[in-house]
């Protein structure tokens, strides 16, 4: 019998990763699943020494773990591309987002501006520096905490603006995604998977990899607000 593989993965990824999963195991009879969490507690959980087979982290945090040791070396590989969209309240008002002067305008109307913990999170205060708000914002920006969607904020009446990965944001009741942000300031994350450096199963976590990325898996990726690094 096959032993399962346990993968870990941020909430950004979790709802491609379930649907694939199921997949794999269908097509290719390879039982893995992922456990989710906000990217910082996924990536502290592995230095903490989790057990588990797969990684499936923001490239940045991926790389970072794979020179500690914790990911075996060279098995990194991007597998999904990601873009961040702009969010309001259901039964707002839907802002147009058409060029950079509509999102400044935005930004500046809007009274609370929800955002995460995760690379996303970090694009946008550095994109709210760009142009010249951090001093102005400063006390209407919200960090929603590790793990909790930036809908939640929203739906729950803490925000009337939010900024998180498409795959976060879409289907959410109570939220409405307004769409991705204008011209230069598009922000894109990539999501890379890895194999742990303590599983005992790196040849099937390598073939899990590769089904992960491939183009396959695309239509899957896209319908979940995604694409597959490579695929259009």
């Amino acid at each position: 019998m096959n032993q399962n593989l346990l993968g870990l993965s941020s909430m950004a990824t979790r709802p491609i990763l379930t649907a694939l999963c199921d997949h794999i195991g269908r097509e290719h009879g390879i039982p893995v699943r992922f456990d989710a969490a906000g990217g910082v507690e996924t990536a502290r959980r592995v230095r903490d020494g989790a057990q588990a087979d797969l990684l499936v982290l923001a490239e940045e945090a991926a790389n970072s773990l794979e020179r500690e040791g914790h990911l075996l070396a060279g098995s990194v590989r991007p597998l999904f591309v990601s873009r961040v969209v702009a969010a309001v309240r259901d039964a707002s008002p839907v802002p147009v987002l058409d060029t950079e002067s509509d999102l400044r305008s935005v930004l500046l109307s809007a009274s609370r501006i929800a955002y995460s913990t995760g690379p996303s999170g970090t694009a946008i205060t550095d994109l709210i520096a760009r142009f010249g708000l951090t001093d102005v914002l400063a006390d209407r920006l919200v960090q929603a905490p590790p793990g909790v969607p930036v809908g939640d904020v929203l739906s729950s009446g803490r925000a009337d603006l939010g900024f998180q990965q498409q795959s976060e944001l879409m289907d959410l009741p109570g939220v409405v995604v307004v769409g991705a942000l204008p011209g230069d300031t598009a922000i894109e994350s990539t999501f890379c998977g890895g194999v742990l450096t303590c599983t005992g199963q790196e040849e099937r976590a390598r073939d899990v990899l590769g089904i992960l990325g491939s183009e396959a898996a695309a239509a899957t990726v896209r319908a979940r607000g995604m694409r597959t690094h490579g695929h259009a």
